[in-house]
């Protein structure tokens, strides 16, 4: 028992909570205990010398004497290897293949594998792989320059059994000395990974976290890489419990040679393969999103300010803080109910005494332009009487273990069962019972407690690792299903929305999830900690799961536990608001998150930012149609569009919101300026109008009521006029030189497509002149700023 379970076991003992918690965590040991295969004696075997090579469709296969290598170039660049006969179907990840329903892209017929001086290379339009006769495995850029190098693999086979589920695995590999790595799913340590240790389990941390907890919700084995040579994403895919230990170079080490970075994958089972992509950042979050699904486009309404608490307890509660929101002036689009709405915490119930008519009281809200979002947990109380439970009864939906009982644990109404989401009957099901919860006037959903959760006062909480699922016919137990459960639930929350509301788009976030999660929804931090620590925490995992393909994702603001302080709260209340999903919320015990709650100066500068948010909604609307379209997450690095500077690669306290704007939280207690390091180019401080240039370090002023927010020259973007009309603010490009902007308009919740124009801006006798591209009058009121900088 390690002391987090310790710490877990003395906060349950003698509550009837805990004492359920303890006999759950007793039945899933004895459960493993006696279902669960062990591995017995292994033998270690590594591929072994080369003896052939078959040329196929875009690659082909090296036989060694103990395992074989398929190399596969897809159309539009990505590279497949896969180790001992591994193809890259079926798979979890892939957008609507194999497991999830749709397939591998086709081969590049181009690429072709041919004999090298020490074995064999495949050449496409965006890399070089070479493979050597002991089975190494280079990445190279078309110019010859090594992107990473993947060592031969090592295997333990199971003595006596030859499925490949039984059989861990370890990848070591090489990177340039200067490389950094981002990714690996929501990571509170990022942006930039440290060397270290990376679990790839989906966590309930079991309580608030900080940026030493690890792992949490959503772990995802992609990694992005940055080096001098060039940008590459790398993605192990199994879905089995595994780790990555990550190793910093060092330039110059030992007699004026380089150490190279890299890192170790170890894998509890699942097939050994891998994909390879490279190219510009923008690139390559394009053909990963090709790969494994689009990001799902949010509703207009789902860019604005949310509101959110553990503990309204009634209808009486929720209309309060609504009309909070107008007596203040505070524009609201959403409240979100959370458990506390639920009969005795039953999903798909409602408490009818503390909410007697919830679609009156959603129509009424409605009627205000505040929508209502219901939580949706995966736990369905094991009682008879009640209907999801006799639903799946019925069904035959929910998990069962190695002799056929259904798997029960604890959750927040008791003793509870679990749909198995890898199950396609069962999730269409379970997407049918989302009707009930369009019938009470919720709009949108988000999936909590989804890792899956069992409470346990000691060991892992969650089902047993020998449950059995069905895993789209395969069959296969809990190891492997685990880290795709969030994801087989949002798949099966999102098709059932579009079959029950199809002239709408679903609106659907998710607390754990895997690779291809954007296919159906966002994310959100979960229970991050109140505090400057969690406060950091929550911009690195937007980022980082923005290089992951997540681009909507955000904080809850102020923090899930414990009460902020009100310059703590403001300043997350200001990074939110550049945020893509935008949200303030707090568990039951801990503090009121309402701006007014904090005094009239943080109540004044809430106001501002809000505002600041509302203006900027057309062009978030923007954002997220070009996520749509390219992958480009709303939040980047500030190395988006400089990959080669070294220094910004080390910045995780600011970002790039789109291409236009640069935005520096305040991140520390007192603080009223900070230092930035900006990107080349120039840059306007959109408040005062100062010139920055980069590259380089500024001090900006940061006082209470704003966080510096700077406009690259050149822009054209698309806000809000004071009439609510989208108009174009272009920011003066330099003397000589023109600038650009995009704006997407159109259907703000169904599926119609979208308008997207584009507007070039230039100088013209002394005057910054913007019109579309190709010529033309704009078509929007103009508003040229930074013209006599």
């Amino acid at each position: 028992m390690d002391a987090r379970d310790l710490l877990r076991s003395f906060r349950m003992a003698g509550s009837a909570s805990g004492r359920l918690a303890a006999r759950s965590a007793w039945r899933r040991r004895r459960t493993d205990t006696r279902d669960l295969v062990r591995h017995g004696p292994e033998r270690a075997r590594v591929p072994g010398a080369a003896l052939d090579a078959d040329p196929q469709a875009g690659g082909g296969t090296v036989r060694f004497t103990r395992s074989s290598l398929r190399i596969r170039v897809a159309v539009g660049g990505a590279v497949f290897c896969g180790w001992d006969g591994a193809g890259p179907e079926p798979s979890y990840a892939l957008a609507g293949g194999g497991a999830g329903g749709g397939g591998c892209p086709a081969a590049d017929t181009r690429a072709v594998l041919e004999p090298d001086k020490d074995g064999w290379r495949v050449v496409s339009e965006r890399m070089t792989v070479l493979v050597s006769r002991q089975g190494t495995v280079e990445i190279r850029t078309p110019g010859g320059l090594l992107l990473r190098r993947e060592l031969p693999p090592r295997w333990w086979d199971p003595v006596g059994r030859t499925e490949s589920a039984g059989r861990r695995w370890v990848q070591r590999s090489e990177t340039p000395a200067d490389a950094r790595v981002y990714g690996l799913g929501g990571r509170a340590a990022g942006p930039r990974l440290p060397a270290g240790g990376y679990r790839l389990w989906n966590t309930d941390p079991g309580g608030s976290f900080g940026p030493g907890d690890d792992p949490l919700y959503i772990t995802m084995p992609v990694q992005l890489v940055v080096a001098d040579a060039g940008c590459h994403l790398i993605f192990h895919d199994s879905t089995w419990d595994g780790q990555v230990t990550l190793r910093d170079g060092e330039e110059g080490a030992g007699s004026g040679h380089d150490r190279p970075g890299g890192c170790e994958v170890r894998m509890d089972g699942g097939p050994l393969r891998y994909w390879v992509i490279a190219g510009t950042p923008a690139r390559i979050l394009a053909g990963w999103t090709a790969l494994t699904g689009r990001p799902a486009l949010p509703p207009r309404w789902a860019l604005g300010h949310q509101h959110s608490r553990w503990g309204f307890g009634s209808e009486q509660e929720v209309r309060r803080v609504a009309a909070g929101y107008r007596e203040h002036g505070l524009p609201l689009s959403v409240l979100h109910l959370d458990i506390d709405h639920l009969d005795g915490n039953r999903v798909f119930t409602v408490d009818r005494r503390r909410f007697p008519d919830l679609p009156g009281m959603a129509a009424e809200l409605a009627g205000q332009g505040v929508r209502l979002v219901s939580i949706v947990d995966p736990a369905v109380k094991a009682e008879p009487g009640v209907a999801a439970y006799d639903g799946g009864i019925a069904a035959d939906a929910f998990v069962r273990d190695a002799r056929g009982g259904r798997v029960r644990g604890v959750v927040w109404p008791g003793e509870a069962v679990f749909p198995d989401f890898t199950d396609p009957a069962a999730r269409s099901w379970w997407g049918g019972l989302y009707a009930e919860r369009l019938a009470q006037g919720f709009a949108g959903v988000w999936h909590d407690m989804n890792e899956p959760v069992s409470f346990a006062a000691f060991g892992d909480a969650t089902l047993p690792r020998s449950a059995r699922h069905v895993l789209e016919g395969r069959g296969g137990d809990h190891r492997e299903a685990h880290n795709v459960y969030g994801l087989a639930m949002a798949r099966a929350g999102y098709e059932g929305l579009r079959r029950l509301r199809p002239e709408q788009r679903p609106f659907l976030f998710s607390r754990s999830g895997w690779v291809g999660m954007q296919r159906y929804g966002g994310t959100w931090s979960g229970d991050v900690a109140t505090g400057w620590e969690g406060l950091r925490a929550s911009l690195a995992l937007v980022l980082g799961l923005g290089l992951c393909g997540v681009p909507y994702s955000g904080p809850d603001v102020g923090g899930f536990t414990g009460t902020p302080s009100p310059e703590l709260y403001l300043r997350w209340f200001q990074l939110g608001a550049y945020l893509p999903f935008f949200r303030t919320h707090s568990a039951i015990g801990a503090g009121r998150r309402e701006p007014w709650e904090f005094g009239p100066e943080v109540l004044a500068h809430a106001r501002e930012a809000l505002a600041g948010r509302m203006r900027l909604l057309p062009y978030l609307e923007t954002l997220s149609h070009i996520a749509r379209g390219t992958g480009a997450p709303y939040v980047r690095p500030l190395w988006w569009g400089s990959p080669g500077d070294r220094a910004l690669r080390e910045c995780g306290d600011a970002f790039l919101l789109g291409d236009a704007l640069l935005v520096a939280p305040v991140l520390e207690p007192g603080a009223v300026s900070r230092t930035v390091r900006l990107p080349r180019g120039r840059w306007y401080d959109t408040v005062t109008g100062a010139v920055h240039r980069g590259r380089g370090q500024v001090v900006l002023d940061a006082p209470p009521d704003r966080i510096p927010v700077l406009a690259r020259a050149g822009s054209v973007l698309p806000v809000a006029g004071a009439d609510g009309a989208v108009e174009l603010e272009a920011w003066a490009p330099r003397q000589g030189r023109t600038g650009s902007g995009v704006v997407f308009t159109g259907d703000p919740e169904g599926w119609d497509a979208p308008r997207m124009e584009r507007f070039v801006s230039r100088w013209v006798d002394g005057e910054v002149v913007v019109e579309r591209d190709g010529g033309g009058e704009p078509g929007y009121r103009v508003r040229v700023r930074g013209a006599a900088s």
